[in-house]
């Protein structure tokens, strides 16, 4: 009977002794207001490490027995059907010398039959005692046994020699065929690659002359680009040099100057002229004053409106704040609460775990089934 000794229970049993102690410990920490702190608690995670790797060593520890277990059990197979295979081999050797020295051919009662003249009924009876009844050739049977059999081997040995010619015949045909369809084919790979080397130069060359009258085009189309381009600059420039030479810019009054007629002032020509007699210099700028103090009362409205909405956004934006420090104060006390419920469902899920793992470990079943496995082998 096998049985399965695994030191890694007893370590389970204190890994979970020692994880609940500190469970414990850190609820006696956490619901302590006097030693509750706020933060990160390097302590508790570089316990929750090591305690990680030690599970993660115990499992490996585990994995390790269960690996030399089925290595045995392996083991245990692999004798089985050895032993079974030499049993097996033992017993067609004895089935064997018994077949070689109590069922020989020779004592059968067709050992004439089976062995011939030349077998052992011939050779342990001898031929005075033989009767009618034990004759297996007469004489004048079969006569020209000789003659029949040299024939049969001439014919055939002209029918394999025949058949060897055709044999011969239909591999050189073959062969003939077989060369015949290669040089087609080669002829015909031949053929393609002249093809599509002239169908390449067609290409190249169609391409090259696509090429040359896009070339052409381009420079064409870029000759004419820049000779528009001189024929703009010319009309631009005479036209400049029209408007700098002319009277508006010289600013000639005599050329502004107009005879109204019927006795009236003499009229400017505005046109030709931009200058300002001084009563029009005075009305532009008392008009440019109003509008400088126009400009200035709305300034300062708006500065005054703009002072009014930057405190009510200032109000409006505290009150944001309050609002959100409220909605971040709510989502952390049920992020709290979560994270208890979370814990609370972690050592439910890690106890049950623990009571499937001992359930496993000791099942009356696999015991039973070692101990039948072990009477098996036996």
């Amino acid at each position: 009977m096998y049985k399965l000794d695994l030191p890694v229970d007893q370590s389970i049993e204190k890994a979970v002794g020692r994880r609940r102690s500190a469970e414990t410990a850190r609820k006696a920490r956490i619901f302590n207001t006097r030693l509750r702190v706020m933060g990160l608690d390097t302590d508790a995670l570089n316990q929750q490490v090591q305690e990680k790797k030690h599970l993660q060593n115990m499992e490996v520890q585990r994995g390790k027995a269960y690996d030399k277990l089925r290595e045995h059990h392996d083991e245990a197979l692999l004798q089985q059907e050895v032993n079974e295979r030499e049993k097996r081999a033992a017993l067609n050797t004895d089935l064997t010398q018994y077949w070689a020295t109590h069922q020989r051919v020779e004592d059968s009662r067709e050992a004439d039959l089976k062995c011939g003249l030349k077998g052992a009924f011939r050779i342990t009876i001898p031929e005075a005692e033989l009767g009618p009844a034990s004759m297996q050739l007469f004489q004048g049977e079969d006569v020209g046994e000789e003659e029949r059999r040299r024939e049969q081997m001439k014919n055939a040995e002209r029918d394999l020699r025949a058949q060897k010619e055709a044999n011969e015949r239909r591999r050189m045909g073959d062969k003939h065929r077989e060369m015949l369809v290669s040089k087609e084919l080669a002829y015909q790979d031949l053929r393609g690659v002249q093809l599509l080397s002239q169908e390449e130069e067609c290409k190249k060359a169609a391409r090259v002359a696509l090429d040359d009258c896009n070339q052409a085009l381009a420079a064409e189309r870029a000759e004419n680009l820049k000779e528009r381009h001189r024929r703009e600059e010319r009309e631009n420039l005479a036209e400049v040099w029209h408007t700098l030479t002319s009277d508006m810019m010289t600013e000639c009054a005599e050329a502004a100057e107009m005879e109204a007629g019927g006795g009236r002032p003499m009229r400017v020509l505005v046109d030709k002229w931009k200058g300002m007699r001084p009563e029009q210099l005075s009305a532009i700028h008392r008009e440019r004053e109003g509008q400088r103090l126009e400009r200035q009362r709305q300034r300062d409205a708006e500065k005054a409106q703009n002072t009014a909405w930057e405190r009510q956004l200032l109000k409006l934006s505290r009150e944001a704040e309050e609002e959100a420090r409220r909605a971040a104060e709510l989502r952390r006390e049920r992020r709290i609460q979560t994270d208890l419920d979370n814990m609370q469902l972690a050592r439910e899920q890690q106890a049950r775990q623990e009571h499937l793992n001992k359930t496993l470990y000791t099942n009356k079943p696999t015991k039973d089934y070692f101990y039948q496995f072990n009477t098996s082998s036996r």
